[in-house]
């Protein structure tokens, strides 16, 4: 699932480890998130969301 993490997190100033950090998972689940490994758990991405003031269907894109 396409994602605007990485941009967002970037206009931030955080890290990954910074957002792991602050949505309590590991920094290699960001990677994977950012990167389109893996997606996250409605609770996270919710998580995600609400770190980012922003709705879930405003953070992650459908892809298609």
């Amino acid at each position: 699932m396409k994602n605007r993490i990485t941009g967002l997190r970037g206009e931030r100033g955080w890290t990954q480890a910074d957002l792991a950090q602050r949505a309590g998972v590991s920094r290699q689940t960001i990677n994977a998130i950012e990167t389109g490994k893996f997606d996250p758990s409605l609770p996270l991405a919710f998580r995600l969301a609400k770190l980012f003031d922003l709705r879930i269907e405003e953070l992650f894109l459908d892809d298609q």
